[in-house]
Parts: structure tokens; C-alpha cells; sequence
């Protein structure tokens, strides 16, 4: 085994390991204090019904709806983590569900087409092309200034093909180099890489940046 295969294998057990972490938490955030809180939340609206006074009735229920606010935030915190959907029902429909808290939290509107039919992919892939895809739109809500973006599936039997263009300011790809936005597009490169496919970017000033996601089957 040479120097890069190494490498990409260290790299790759890394990834894994993270994400196994991330399932984790994602779990215990929905499971262990997203239900803790929701029985916290019922004791205090069985609570409020008892009380008589209305001063302290309206302390309880302001405590009530922050409780309920946190608990909202949680789910959406553990999607944004692990979406459900993703293991359930596969990459697009996880996608899909993501771009509605995308949206909600950034004013970003996102137009997503596919064309072809879709197929299934083994979670590993799904889980990369995910996180990339996650990336991008991270990438494009920090540096991108824009209030659209278009994002097109394109399945056929020989590869899959995402395309994401931000239609926003756009950027100098060697101005870049060695900082944390480059940092974000190494790391998807990367990703794409060790699941077999490859990730291209490019960008014109005033015109936005593509970014092309390749998936061999």
C-alpha cells in the first residue's frame, strides 16, 4: 500500500468515525433531551391549568413556550446533524427536507429539479454526497451574498451528477487559497473523492459559482 493510499484510508476511518459520532449525538439530542425537555414542558402546562393567579400564570406560560421554542431548535439542531430521511428514504428526499430549514434559516430560496430516475446508494455514499451538498450551501449562506440558488439532480445509468450555482458575487479561486473558505471546498473535494467521484468548482466574478458534484455507478 503507497504513501496515498494510506492516506486515503486514515482519511477515510476519520470520516466514518465522525459521523458515527455525529448519528450519536444527533440521537441523544432527539431522544434524550428533546424528551426530557417535552416532559418538562407538559408538568409545567399541567401546572399552569392549576394556577389562579394571574401574574404567576403568565410567568409559567412564558416559561412554557420558551421550553417549547428550545424544543423546536433541538429537532432542527438533530436534522441538520442526521437527517432521519436520509437513512429512511434516501439522498433527494433528505435533501429536500433540508432545504426547507435551509431556507427558514438563512431567506436563501432554493430551486431543486431532478430529471431521470432516481436509484438507491449505498448510506456511506448518501451520508458524503450529503455532507458535501451541506457544505456547499453552508458556503453559499457565509460568502456567497445571494438570495437564490438552483440546485439540479441529473440520474442516468451510468452516474449521477449534482450541480449547485449560487447566482451570487462569485470569487477568485487563487485569491483563496489557504483559507477557511478553501479549507471547506478541500474538505468536499475530499469527501467526494473517497466515495469514488469527484467535485468541481469554478466561479466568475459577478455571476456566482457552480459547483459540479460527479458520482460514477
Amino acid at each position: 500500500m503507497d504513501v496515498i493510499q494510506k492516506k486515503q484510508k486514515i482519511n477515510s476511518y476519520i470520516i466514518d468515525s465522525q459521523e458515527e459520532e455525529i448519528k450519536r449525538i444527533a440521537l441523544e439530542l432527539h431522544e434524550g433531551v428533546g424528551q426530557n425537555l417535552y416532559s418538562i414542558l407538559t408538568g409545567l402546562q399541567f401546572v399552569e391549568s392549576g394556577i389562579t393567579e394571574q401574574n404567576m400564570k403568565s410567568y409559567v406560560r412564558e416559561m412554557s413556550q420558551l421550553i417549547e421554542k428550545t424544543i423546536q431548535e433541538i429537532r432542527l439542531l438533530s436534522v441538520e446533524l442526521h437527517p432521519p430521511t436520509l437513512s429512511t428514504f434516501g439522498l433527494f428526499p433528505a435533501i429536500k427536507s433540508y432545504l426547507k430549514l435551509y431556507t427558514s434559516t438563512f431567506g436563501i430560496l432554493v430551486d431543486l429539479e431532478s430529471t431521470g430516475e432516481e436509484f438507491s446508494l449505498p448510506e456511506r455514499t448518501n451520508i458524503a454526497v450529503f455532507r458535501v451538498c451541506q457544505e456547499a450551501l453552508t458556503n453559499i449562506a457565509k460568502y456567497a451574498d445571494t438570495s437564490k440558488v438552483k440546485i439540479s439532480f441529473l440520474w442516468t445509468e451510468k452516474e449521477l451528477k449534482i450541480t449547485i450555482h449560487d447566482f451570487g458575487k462569485g470569487f477568485q479561486l487563487e485569491e483563496h487559497e489557504g483559507s477557511h473558505h478553501s479549507s471547506g471546498l478541500a474538505i468536499m473535494t475530499e469527501r467526494m473523492h473517497l466515495a469514488g467521484g469527484k467535485c468541481a468548482i469554478s466561479s466568475t466574478i459577478g455571476e456566482g459559482t457552480s459547483i459540479e458534484l460527479s458520482l460514477p455507478l
